[in-house]
């Protein structure tokens, strides 16, 4: 089968294969890392995003917003964002901070969060999730975000190998492509939904002169 015929309903064996894995990470934690159950995918690495999303929050006057792979949430129990305004700093819960209504989880591999929305949100954002999904799911995963997004979509996606491992000792990062194939992928998914703002990041590895490895991040989006 060809990555058009792979869905929702029918996805490639690769995937319910790794959904059952990352089931057993967040039941077993990570051994290879030494992680406990409770910090193996909680959902912290959104943090380094925060900023970027309350931007489009703010562009699109977002309400309603659905973390698409949002591991086990603790971003939004334990994450804390500091602000300055009028001299006072202040400590913001990243719900308060993107001045939104509702929040909703979803993550097909942690049990409580592992129910499809029956509606759409204002909002879709996905982080540190696409690179995990098996390449030839990649299709239809992006356009199943897309239709779930009334106006903005936000997404970042790793380019290189995972520290972690799966429990049959593959890399977690499954799905290792540069920033132009993700690029492709997303404007194939963007032509369906031309009404959406869309903003994807991408990290990549890049080697330097002196043998180091430098880290960089490229924005790729259809905004005006």
């Amino acid at each position: 089968m060809s990555s058009r015929d792979y869905s929702r309903q029918s996805p490639s064996p690769r995937y319910t294969n790794l959904i059952r894995q990352y089931q057993q990470l967040h039941l077993e934690g990570e051994k290879s890392t030494d992680l406990t159950p409770e910090e193996t995918f909680p959902g912290i690495s959104l943090m380094k995003q925060v900023e970027r999303i309350k931007r489009l929050v703010d562009v699109t006057d977002a309400k309603t917003l659905l973390d698409y792979g949002a591991g086990k949430g603790m971003q939004y129990e334990l994450g804390r964002v500091d602000i300055e305004k009028n001299g006072e700093h202040r400590q913001l819960m990243v719900k308060e901070y993107w001045g939104v209504d509702e929040i909703v989880c979803y993550d097909p591999a942690y049990i409580p969060f592992s129910n499809l929305p029956a509606r759409k949100f204002d909002a879709v954002i996905c982080t540190d999730v696409l690179e995990h999904c098996p390449e030839q799911d990649i299709p239809w995963i992006l356009d199943e975000m897309f239709y779930y997004a009334n106006k903005f979509v936000f997404a970042l996606a790793a380019c290189y190998p995972a520290k972690k491992q799966l429990p049959d000792g593959e890399n977690a990062h499954c799905t290792i492509k540069p920033a132009e194939w993700w690029n492709d992928m997303t404007n194939r998914a963007l032509e369906k939904y031309p009404h959406l703002l869309c903003e994807l990041w991408t990290i990549s590895d890049m080697p330097m002169d002196d043998g180091e490895i430098k880290r960089v991040e490229q924005k790729i989006s259809n905004e005006d």
